[in-house]
């Protein structure tokens, strides 16, 4: 299964629930949830000690809009990467929000995910 296949209104059925969820949980500074839907490589990469140094130091990472436009989408490889804009309530201006989808074990996983 590749998730390049799929339509972009399939990818965005995914995505926008994935990119709702890490708002939520970077907003909320909660670890386990914020990465429940990370590649096993994401979770690997992504350690609690340093997403909570990040939740403790980054102001963008806090206070994320729940408002987000989306850009477009670039398909590479069994990878998709789904663009927003995103805004912060707290902090002027906007954001560029990244989430890369794939397949893992025959369900959509997160495979990135970065702002700015």
């Amino acid at each position: 299964m590749n998730i390049i296949d799929k339509t972009d209104e399939e990818i965005l059925a995914a995505a926008n629930p994935f990119w709702d969820d890490l708002v939520k949980y970077s907003n909320n500074k909660n670890y386990g949830a914020f990465t429940r839907h990370f590649s096993d490589a994401m979770k690997m990469a992504a350690n609690e000690i340093e997403i909570g140094k990040q939740f403790a130091r980054s102001e963008l990472t806090k206070n994320l809009s729940s408002e987000r436009e989306y850009l477009g989408m670039i398909r590479r490889g069994e990878h998709v990467t789904v663009l927003f804009k995103q805004t912060n309530e707290q902090m002027p201006g906007e954001w560029l929000g990244r989430l890369v989808l794939g397949y893992e074990k025959d369900d959509i996983k997160i495979f990135g995910a970065t702002i700015f």
